[in-house]
């Protein structure tokens, strides 16, 4: 763990404590997955550290040996369902990114559920996936991801541009994609629109994710069925802090509830490289 606490994601213990997971990278610029723990009521505390991550890059030639990064938890009965983006190195293009699985029983270790990845390119989506929100409701495994479009060359650069589709399943393993859009772009000049975090309530459904133009920021929507969406990115209620560790970009959100209120961790300025923050909404 030599620099950034990218992509956190919270995880309930007991009273106001919560074991953050996020991925960090070592000095060959590999990402594994570890976890701190804290207390809301003192945040800046680290109350404990993993010593040795939850999940790291995989076997070589495999989808993820260059990278797991947890972008999502879902509980299911005495499982726990750990989602993170594997990634190798490319040649034509920087990166190829995946959808991996990580499988916890009984509170015990999270081991991988394959060698491969639980959603990757696909004979109508030849480029990457990648971050997901996966939320289980009744019998049906609903699947918010990033998808991309396509890749482009710029003064130099190769950038690929992508929005989040929608999937479904009844087993959380084999998922139906139709190619179903849940959010787009909303001008030419946008080009990417990722790391969906989803919650539901008597309102109807609610998404946070990041978007970006010239720098990554949180955009909001909302839904009546989780499938089709209305961005209302002007009331998300959080922008950059000029001169602040987030002043130039902020990303990556993860949206919880805990006693009545919700809370929002976020990576700022680096894509992860200043670290992650917790905002509190303030209704």
């Amino acid at each position: 763990m030599i620099s950034h606490a990218a992509v956190p994601i919270a995880e309930h213990l007991e009273g106001d404590q919560f074991r953050i997971y996020f991925s960090a990278r070592d000095a060959a610029n590999r990402s594994s997955t570890g976890w701190l723990v804290a207390d809301l009521s003192r945040p800046r505390e680290i109350l404990d550290l993993a010593r040795k991550p939850v999940i790291a890059p995989g076997a070589l030639g495999t989808f993820d040996d260059s990278g797991a990064m947890a972008t999502w938890l879902t509980s299911d009965g005495d499982r726990r369902l750990l989602w993170y983006i594997g990634w190798n190195l490319g040649v034509t293009v920087p990166f190829r990114n995946s959808i991996g699985l990580a499988v916890s029983r009984n509170g015990g270790p999270f081991e991988r559920f394959a060698e491969g990845p639980i959603l990757d390119r696909s004979l109508f989506e030849p480029h990457f996936c990648a971050s997901c929100c996966v939320l289980r409701d009744g019998g049906l495994w609903r699947n918010w991801y990033l998808s991309t479009v396509g890749w482009k060359c710029i003064e130099g650069r190769v950038e690929y541009r992508c929005h989040i589709k929608y999937a479904e399943s009844a087993d959380s393993v084999a998922w139906r994609r139709t190619g179903e859009v849940a959010i787009d772009f909303q001008s030419p000049g946008e080009d990417v629109i990722s790391r969906p975090s989803v919650l539901r309530n008597t309102d109807g459904w609610r998404m946070w994710y990041s978007h970006r133009g010239d720098r990554y920021r949180i955009g909001y929507a909302r839904s009546e069925d989780g499938r089709a969406w209305t961005r209302c990115d002007n009331e998300v209620g959080i922008d950059v802090s000029p001169g602040e560790w987030d002043g130039e970009m902020i990303e990556y959100p993860f949206v919880f509830e805990h006693e009545g209120r919700q809370y929002m961790l976020y990576n700022g300025n680096g894509f992860g490289l200043a670290g992650f923050g917790l905002a509190v909404w303030e209704a």
